[in-house]
Parts: structure tokens; sequence; C-alpha cells
């Protein structure tokens, strides 16, 4: 049987998944190996240093720098409120008396006599990591985070915009040809993750974020519509810091693509039950997809590792694997590898390239270059 390599995404029933979760800087864990963990769970903190203010006390109260310490009244060390007095002069006069607020709240942290300022450092930003997923600690990274091992269902999609959050499962179309339309989205929305058909557009999404809903997926979107919704064009190296509470999913392209119907399928089997949700998309070197995840919190049987998984489609699309046409003129479309010419095939641009005749779920068979599809990954 004749095979090629090419990338893909996973839609998978079953997996074992590990999920490594770390801090930006070495902080406190607070979860043991063995713990069973939920999504929104705290499994470890740490304080992020805030930012340093300045005051020039010397040129404030007219002294010399080798004299601020005679005039302050906190030490370094000392905490101190917004306003509250750091410095004061000592006048013959009080009436004359002039005292120097702190810029913020914090604390004192440098008393300079070399150059008569104070450093007031604002109260550190606390850091709470959580698990992102429901399932059990499987390793400590001392100071720094744990590994999280969940057995669910997972979904890869093409693009995606936000952060990670977690939320039900709420199926409100249909049909993976249907559109998710603003009368689709209700106040029973809110806190859910909605799960649309083929298309959704700004005015959707800006619902959406109105109810409170977790999250949004769909088959596809316009660029313009993004730019609508999030008021300003985004980039496209990598997405998932974007400030919105609601977190979009796309899982065919750009366009009016209808989701591909294993997916949708899979996504209604879990209807109603809690997932995670993750937008950030990266397209460059250690490329990164967004993804669903949805826990099965009793699996029966043995679960594969996401790994065995990939080992088995490392060799590449063959005859009857499942694909998605990634560029035009049959961008979005899915069908199934019918063969793979193993000579080269002089295509329209005069190139000569391998090709592979794909069967599209129509049932038209078109003829297009290797490097055009991607492998829908699957168990």
């Amino acid at each position: 049987m004749a095979h090629a390599y090419t990338p893909g995404l996973q839609i998978l029933d079953r997996v074992l998944l590990t999920k490594s979760r770390l801090l930006p800087l070495p902080g406190e864990i607070v979860v043991r190996v063995g713990d069973r963990v939920t999504a929104d769970q705290t499994i470890a903190r740490a304080e992020l240093p805030n930012e340093v203010l300045s005051v020039n006390v010397a040129n404030l109260l007219g002294i010399a720098a080798n004299e601020i310490h005679e005039y302050m009244i906190k030490k370094e060390g000392d905490r101190v409120a917004q306003d509250e007095p750091i410095a004061e002069n000592k006048p013959l006069i009080k009436w004359f008396k002039q005292q120097i607020p702190s810029p913020a709240e914090g604390t004192v942290e440098t008393i300079s006599s070399v150059t008569g300022q104070v450093m007031v450092r604002k109260p550190p930003r606390h850091i709470e990591l959580v698990a992102y997923v429901d399932g059990v600690v499987t390793q400590i990274e001392e100071g720094l985070g744990a590994e999280i091992e969940t057995a669910a269902a997972f979904v890869q999609g093409i693009f995606g915009i936000g952060g990670e959050r977690s939320g039900e499962l709420m199926m409100v179309v249909k049909s993976p040809e249907e559109e998710l339309l603003p009368e689709h989205i209700d106040s029973a929305c809110a806190g859910k993750i909605i799960v649309g058909g083929c298309f959704v557009g700004a005015k959707a999404l800006k619902k959406a974020l109105e109810i409170g809903a977790k999250g949004v997926i769909a088959g596809g979107v316009n660029s313009r519509d993004l730019t609508d919704w999030l008021g300003y064009e985004i980039g496209v190296a990598i997405t998932g810091d974007e400030p919105v509470s609601t977190t979009l999913i796309i899982t065919e392209g750009f366009g009016r693509i209808p989701m591909a119907h294993r997916t949708f399928n899979l996504l209604k089997s879990r209807n109603g039950e809690r997932a995670s949700i993750s937008g950030r998309t990266q397209i460059r070197a250690g490329v990164m997809r967004p993804e669903v995840i949805i826990p099965i919190p009793n699996p029966e049987g043995r679960v594969p590792r996401q790994d065995e998984i990939e080992a088995d489609v490392s060799t590449g699309v063959k005859d009857g694997h499942q694909v998605r046409i990634i560029r035009e003129p049959y961008f979005g479309r899915l069908g199934t590898v019918r063969t793979l010419p193993p000579e080269l095939t002089q295509i329209e641009t005069e190139a000569k390239v391998r090709i592979m005749e794909i069967t599209l779920d129509s049932g038209e068979t078109v003829t297009v270059p290797r490097a055009n599809v991607e492998i829908i990954e699957g168990n």
C-alpha cells in the first residue's frame, strides 16, 4: 500500500493526555503525586514582583542626598500605605513642615544617600496556576509545577482566540452545516462552551461575550468578523493572550465551512459534559493547535497514550485515510485518500509534484498535491 507523510489534526474519542503545568517563576506547589484534581483547582502559586516607583526625596525637601536618612520617617523594609508620609523636614516653625507621601501602597525597598531617592515597590502580584483539566497528578517539578494526566476525548482546531477555560459543552445547532446565529444564544449559554456548525459571525460572537459564554466552537469564521469582535486586527504568528473572556475555537478554517461530521458528532455525543478549551495557536516553530479536552471520568479498558496514536500515523497518509484539503480550490473540503500515485505529476503551475487522488464527501474525486492536505487523525 502506498503512503506519504503529511501533517494532521487529531480528533480522538479516547486518549490518555499528559498536560505539563508550569509557573512562570519559582513558587509553591500545593498538590502531591496521586492527587485527583479538577480543571479549576489551584495546583501551584507564586508571587510576581511588582512595579517599583521612585520618589526624589532630597529634591522635594531641598536637602543634600547624603542627608536623606536624617529626614526619613520610614526605613528600608517598612510597609507603607498610599499617601502615607515616608519623609519630612524639620523646620523651626511647624507651619513650614513638609511631608513626602508614598506614591503607592507597598514596601520601602531602597533609600539612596547617593541619589537622594527612595524606591517603593508595590505589593507582589499573586499568580495561581490551575490544573486546566480534570485528572490525576503524575509528576511534580519542585517549585515550578506538575504534570496532570487525564483520559479524555480530544479535538484539535485550526485556529483559536483566547486563553484556557473550562465549562459545560452546549450544542445549539442541529447539524454541522448550520450557522451559529445570535438567536441561538441566550441566558442559558452563560458559563457554557457553545458548539455551532459551519460559521460564526461577529454578532454571534459579541452576544456570546455579553451573555458570559466560556467558549464558542464553530467550523469557520471571517477575519473581518474577528477584527470587529476584538476591536483590532490580530497577528498571525501566535494567539491565545487576547483580552476576551470567551475563547473561540475554529475547527475547519476561514470562511463558511461545515464542521467535519466526525468532529461534530464527537462533540454532540459529549453534550452537557465539562470540557477544557484553549485557543492558543502558533504556526511557526513549535506549532500549537487550539484544543478541546473532554475528560472521561471512568474509562473502561486500556486508553492509548497520545504518543502511541501519533506513532501509528507517523508513517504518513495511506489509501483510505480521511484528510482535509488546506488550500484552494478545495480549501476546507473533507475526503478519503483513494490513491497515491508514486510518479511526479505536472500541475497547473507547471511544477511537477507528487499528488494524491481524493474522494470528497460529496462523492466527487479530485487530484491535489500531497502538500495541500492534512490527515484527520482519530481512533
